[in-house]
């Protein structure tokens, strides 16, 4: 049985006080609220900005660009993640998506996200932003990726690790690094629906596997 409802709880108690995933195929017109965990997903900004070039977001590549952000917020299946699920509820409201643009990089990145996943969760629009807002807070980044004024040249395993020795439970079955032609693009981490590090096979499966791997530079985007 699959266990959402615990993540729509801890949502609704943290709002009342105030890039694709690419993992496995998508079931598109998934059923709301049924899913068996997420992975919340961290963009490298530099990578995407780099292998997009002009048709990159300039919200998101523009001077003051940051290091990594957050992508998203994925409810996903032990196989497979559903996408794009139909609700009838409201879409998100213009002061929702500006709340979210302190973690993640653009507006419209911030609808895509709602609309491909957000949907899925079961939450209405406030209630999973919120919930996305915690995960991302549960998170440390570690302090020799917090900037991207230089390359850093690394190995899949010693981004993991990096990860692993700032952010106490995480273990290397629950994170996963993603690469794109040997630049580093993304770092998933599984969690349940209440926010705790789970391990997650699938998502470990799909992880880089280049032996060497670079965090590009803002400077070189």
């Amino acid at each position: 049985m699959r266990l959402a409802s615990a993540g729509r709880r801890l949502a609704l108690a943290i709002a009342l006080p105030a890039l694709s995933v690419g993992t496995v195929d998508a079931r598109a017109g998934g059923r709301p609220g049924d899913f068996d965990f997420y992975v919340l997903s961290l963009s490298w900004s530099p990578t995407y900005c780099r292998s997009r070039g002009e048709r990159a977001d300039p919200t998101q590549c523009s001077t003051g660009a940051r290091a990594f952000v957050m992508h998203g917020l994925w409810p996903q299946y032990a196989r497979g993640f559903p996408s794009d699920c139909r609700t009838t509820g409201r879409n998100p409201t213009r002061a929702q998506v500006d709340s979210m643009l302190e973690i993640m990089p653009s507006p419209g990145l911030v609808r895509h996200e709602w609309r491909t996943h957000g949907t899925c969760s079961g939450l209405d629009p406030a209630s999973y932003f919120a919930l996305a807002r915690a995960a991302n807070a549960k998170v440390t980044i570690p302090p020799a990726f917090q900037t991207a004024d230089r390359d850093l040249d690394t190995s899949p395993g010693d981004v993991e690790r990096a990860f692993i020795a700032v952010n106490p439970r995480l273990q290397p079955s629950m994170i996963a690094v993603q690469c794109d032609g040997g630049l580093v693009s993304e770092v998933r981490i599984c969690m349940t629906p209440d926010l705790a590090f789970r391990p997650c096979a699938e998502i470990d499966r799909r992880a880089c596997r280049s032996s060497r791997v670079t965090l590009p530079s803002i400077d070189q985007q």
